[in-house]
């Protein structure tokens, strides 16, 4: 078996061109599948990046909230009952919400504000220059130095703008797991200076983070919550319904999946017919080696290992070409929200699977009928 593989692997490669034309068709495929569900990945990553930065095992909310950008305040109490709740080890508010600054250039700048528990600071991010302990001092913000800093002019300890008609100055800079999907810079500080700064309803708690003494008391605390009429959910439960409603409510889901569909339709095109042209003509060496004993299974071996060589190899190339790209991509484009995971290397390299059997399935279709009689006639 080893030599017919050795045989088929040279009579393979010995037609460039066309083994060239199949290797650029899959990787030309693979390319476009995987950037587009990479794209689809980073985008999900990042409008779930105040949940995944703030780190909170649950998430009490409003039932109607459908991403953690768009919050719908809660009265005060709830938080006292949650706190009230058996299995429950602390519970802490967290303001979300935007604003409108003016640098200090005087050009304005919509922000989005975080306000943390003052005595607690859970969830307050991991600080590249200043000391936490100053966001307790008049008018102090810590400016998260993500892709979106910029718009901010770059500030520094002690730079000074107004948020709302009020002073506000920075008092640090911090970093963030995971930078934000909507093009907003972000600013962290305290529970009830983001009330006194931000204008707000009547009802003012946008979320209460909990923490569960045990995996075992999630399900009663999500209970209690339900029968006052809230919604308690797990980082990973929160993150999941955001992910939800970008897929189905939103025109990105479906977006993405045309793009990905005719990424494939293009490969599989590519693929399928410069296979078939190279069966065919090589039929005459396919009859020749059926008619000195080759077996139709050793015949169908060769086909399956041209075809799985070959897709294999535009599956690498084509992984290594978007893993080059996104990487440049990233160094210039801070914004670009592309990542990699093995999700979508999973389909990608189910698709270059699926092209591969279809290319292959006329190929042997076309080898089985071959009489070596009629080769040689001709």
């Amino acid at each position: 078996m080893n030599g017919i593989f050795l045989l088929a692997f040279k009579l393979l490669v010995n037609d460039r061109a066309k083994f060239s034309a199949l290797v650029i068709g899959i990787t030309f495929a693979v390319f476009l599948m995987v950037q587009m569900t990479a794209l689809f990945a980073g985008i999900l990553i990042r409008a779930s990046s105040t949940v995944i930065n703030i780190g909170a095992s649950m998430w009490v909310m409003d039932p109607s909230v459908q991403t953690v950008a768009n919050s719908i305040g809660m009265p005060d109490y709830l938080l006292d009952y949650v706190r009230s709740i058996p299995g429950v080890k602390f519970a802490v508010p967290l303001y979300s919400g935007a604003a409108l600054l003016k640098l200090p250039s005087g050009l304005y700048q919509t922000a989005t504000i975080l306000g943390l528990d003052d005595t607690t600071l859970f969830g307050r991010p991991q600080l590249l220059q200043g000391r936490i302990e100053d966001i307790y001092a008049e008018n102090s913000f810590i400016a998260v130095d993500d892709p979106e800093f910029s718009k901010l002019e770059y500030p520094k300890i002690g730079t000074r703008f107004e948020l709302n008609d009020n002073r506000a100055i920075i008092s640090g800079i911090a970093k963030v797991a995971s930078p934000s999907l909507f093009g907003m810079p972000t600013l962290y500080t305290t529970y009830y200076r983001a009330l006194q700064y931000v204008p707000n309803p009547r009802f003012t708690v946008s979320y209460v983070l909990v923490e569960p003494k045990s995996q075992a008391d999630i399900p009663g605390i999500k209970d209690a919550v339900r029968r006052l009429g809230y919604l308690a959910l797990t980082a990973d439960e929160f993150i999941a319904k955001i992910s939800a409603f970008y897929k189905f409510q939103t025109g990105i889901g479906i977006n993405i999946l045309v793009m990905t569909v005719m990424s494939f339709i293009v490969g599989l095109s590519i693929s399928g017919q410069t296979f078939y042209t190279f069966i065919i003509e090589n039929m005459e060496k396919f009859g020749a080696l059926k008619a000195i004993g080759a077996t139709n299974r050793q015949l169908v071996m060769m086909i399956l290992f041209q075809s799985g060589f070959t897709s294999l190899t535009g599956y690498g190339l084509g992984v290594g070409l978007i893993v080059v790209i996104i990487a440049i991509a990233k160094l210039r484009l801070p914004d670009y929200a592309s990542t990699i995971n093995y999700f979508n290397l999973s389909i990608a390299f189910l698709m270059a699977a699926v092209i591969s059997a279809i290319s292959s399935y006329f190929g042997v279709r076309r080898v089985l009928r071959i009489e070596p009689f009629d080769i040689f006639r001709g």
